[in-house]
């Protein structure tokens, strides 16, 4: 294999990056700023200068390339919807028409649990649940868009797979450990009705692992769930995974039903009038992580002979060593 990848210095993007230098695998990694050039050169790949608004420059770090990686995305809690379409679905398209192209032979989307969101309950649900024909969010509904068009194009010399992690997280995390954390800094943390429901995770190793599999096994057109394997309680992982990192989460809570009118009405407000910086809550946030949501991977486990192999208790004694690492830094 010889790979090409987006979203290279991002939180998934590095530990794929990690993980094929390990394998001895050559990669290339988007890099649209000199700190991203420089995370993509640290985990072992070779930068390519551009970003998703450039077809020729993918074209061309897609060159001698047989799989193509795509996690890079808009996934901000909030935004214009125009910068969440621009990115997940134009950047997606330019990805596959740069692929085909550069006569790449397989591409990987990542894509999320989240394409699934349109107000009825996420409890066990599996690949054959349907994409909603009204998502409700930007997110959701600019992933789904991007996933469908990704797995439309499958062919026999052009094979599109989707993995499907749910709630990515792990040592390192950009993405959603930081918005916890800055929301208890910042008092603004609450459970949702206590928060003593279920959910299912990703490690970030775990992720990895699935997209390599899926680039290696996955059935052309079809989408792939991973996870830690069986769900946990959303109260007891986020207070772990805050405390690992010197965080109490605190006991404040917030009744569900006062949460989705006020991110209904934040909603409304910021599409509308197009206030200035985000709303208190989103509709998509409140239905991700104020109820259960778990998603059943026993097709990756079947297919792609998946096994998850990150313990949460593994991926939680590496966020505490990290945490314990920086500190003494500091000192």
């Amino acid at each position: 294999m010889r790979a090409f990848v987006t979203g290279g210095s991002g939180f998934v993007g590095r530990h794929l990056l990690t993980a094929l230098k390990v394998r001895g695998t050559p990669a290339r990694a988007l890099a649209r700023s000199t700190a991203a050039m420089e995370a993509v050169a640290a985990a072992g790949a070779e930068p390519v200068d551009g970003d998703l608004s450039d077809v020729e420059k993918l074209r061309a770090g897609m060159e001698g390339c047989d799989t193509v990686f795509h996690s890079a995305a808009y996934v901000k809690g909030a935004g214009a919807r125009s910068e969440f379409y621009e990115a997940n679905v134009r950047g997606t398209e330019r990805v596959l028409e740069a692929a085909r192209a550069a006569g790449v032979k397989r591409l990987v989307h990542v894509s999320t649990e989240a394409v699934l969101v349109d107000g009825t309950p996420l409890v066990k649900v599996d690949e054959t649940m349907p994409l909603p024909e009204r998502p409700i969010g930007d997110y959701p509904s600019t992933k789904g868009e991007a996933e469908r068009r990704v797995l439309s194009v499958n062919s026999e010399d052009f094979v599109t797979v989707a993995v499907r992690p749910r709630f990515v997280w792990g040592a390192g995390d950009t993405s959603l450990f930081p918005q916890f954390a800055e929301a208890v800094r910042a008092g603004r943390f609450r459970w949702f009705s206590g928060g003593r429901y279920l959910t299912s995770t990703c490690h970030v190793a775990n992720c990895v692992e699935g997209m390599l599999l899926a680039a290696e096994k996955g059935r052309g057109g079809e989408a792939y769930f991973l996870t830690d394997g069986e769900p946990v309680e959303f109260r007891a992982f986020i207070t772990a995974m805050l405390a690992a990192r010197g965080v109490d989460a605190g006991s404040r809570t917030l009744p569900y039903g006062v949460a989705a009118t006020v991110a209904t009405v934040g909603d409304l407000l910021w599409g509308t009038l197009g206030l200035p910086g985000r709303p208190p809550l989103t509709r998509t946030e409140v239905l991700l992580m104020g109820r259960e949501v778990t998603v059943r991977d026993d097709k990756a486990r079947a297919e792609l002979g998946y096994e998850g192999r990150r313990s949460r208790e593994e991926g939680l004694r590496e966020m505490k060593a990290e945490h314990e690492s920086a500190a003494s830094r500091m000192l």
